[in-house]
């Protein structure tokens, strides 16, 4: 029986190619932590996580004091027992935003081992729904781009064939009325135009801009309200038309449970590493469906093109490229669908010279089996 017999960290802090900002925040850097498990019959797992900016030292300290040496000498096959046994290792601090992104960065690392044993890519593995998921792009949507630019962008968003934009608003109230009234007159009633407000409103301002913005016919309002706000949500989806989409600031799949049962969001954007990995992410993804609801998740599309191909209510891909210079080749677009990768687990070809080069933290644990 193959046995885990070492785990190598690292960590890359990737900047972003354009500028990014949002009602509360700018995206000035992804600390990505890496995980690389290798098994005794000599297969090697990748897996990975990531922060916007800060807390990612953090991940690679509770990755390297606590949870890979609880790997050593495991069965990799043994996915839900690992995690389980590892979430319940850190009860302390679960659920919290720092394990699950440990968590993850471990989960998805035996899961591209086990789609590498069986010779399948991931979303075949993990489900085999769909072999292609439309595509909408959030790159020319950032709260400082001026009007002219946003249109521009979706313009040619639309022409590459893309099925919608996200536009982030937060500036007063008929500002981003006027933005968005700009952008939906310029792509037409056929192009969806997605709204993402990251959490900065209480609960009567959502109320009042969702009305302001339904007459715009939007995709979804997303992340109107602080998602530990659950009642906030009930009341915001009791008073608009407007789809609303919360998930990316969502880490326990216990958490999602009560915003499905209170009806209190439309669209679930779970995002793999906040959640804990690959394993609770299909959890919640099959819920959202009992639910009759879509998943649409956030960032990570190299990963989320094949987890949303492996169920059958994924219904969009978001589109922000990341790892464009720590791998060798990005997603496949083909008319404004994201294309599963077909080769042998995640599908990430990751330029290992590179990491190298531009790790800022390297960690490898060895067995004694």
């Amino acid at each position: 029986m193959s046995r885990i017999d070492q785990v190598e960290i690292l960590m890359v802090d990737l900047q972003p190619k354009v500028r990014r900002t949002d009602a509360i925040q700018s995206f000035i850097s992804q600390e990505t932590p890496i995980v690389r498990i290798r098994t005794t019959d000599g297969a090697i797992g990748t897996g990975y996580s990531y922060t916007i900016g800060t807390g990612g030292h953090a991940v690679v300290s509770l990755l390297e004091r606590h949870l890979a040496p609880l790997l050593l000498g495991r069965d990799p096959a043994m996915i839900e027992q690992i995690w389980r046994d590892l979430q319940f290792s850190t009860h302390a601090t679960s659920v919290g935003a720092i394990t699950s992104l440990a968590l993850a960065a471990i989960d998805t690392a035996l899961w591209d081992l086990r789609c590498l044993g069986a010779g399948q890519p991931l979303h075949r593995m993990a489900g085999g729904a769909q072999s292609r998921v439309p595509l909408y792009t959030t790159e020319g949507g950032w709260l400082h781009i001026e009007t002219p630019a946003l249109i521009e962008d979706a313009l040619r968003a639309k022409e590459a064939g893309f099925g919608g934009c996200k536009l982030k608003v937060g500036r007063r109230p008929h500002d981003d009325v006027a933005r968005l009234s700009a952008v939906r007159e310029a792509v037409g009633p056929d192009f969806e135009i997605m709204v993402d407000a990251n959490q900065a409103f209480a609960v009567d301002e959502a109320i009042r801009r969702a009305r302001l913005f339904e007459p715009l016919d939007l995709a979804w309002f997303e992340e109107p309200l602080p998602a530990d706000d659950l009642d906030g949500h009930v009341r915001l989806c009791a008073a608009t038309t407007l789809p609303v989409a919360v998930g990316e600031s969502i880490y326990g799949i216990g958490h999602f449970r009560d915003y499905l049962q209170k009806g209190a969001c439309s669209v679930v954007q779970v995002d793999v590493a906040r959640i804990g990995g690959i394993t609770p992410w299909l959890k919640v993804a099959h819920m959202a469906e009992a639910f009759n609801l879509p998943v649409s998740p956030h960032f990570l599309m190299e990963l989320h093109v094949s987890l949303s191909a492996a169920v059958p209510n994924g219904r969009w891909v978001e589109y922000i490229p990341q790892l464009d210079g720590i791998t060798h080749s990005g997603i496949t677009i083909e008319a404004g669908y994201a294309i599963p990768p077909t080769r042998p687990g995640l599908g990430i070809s990751w330029d290992w010279e590179r990491i190298q080069a531009q790790s800022i933290a390297n960690v490898v644990l060895q067995a004694r089996l």
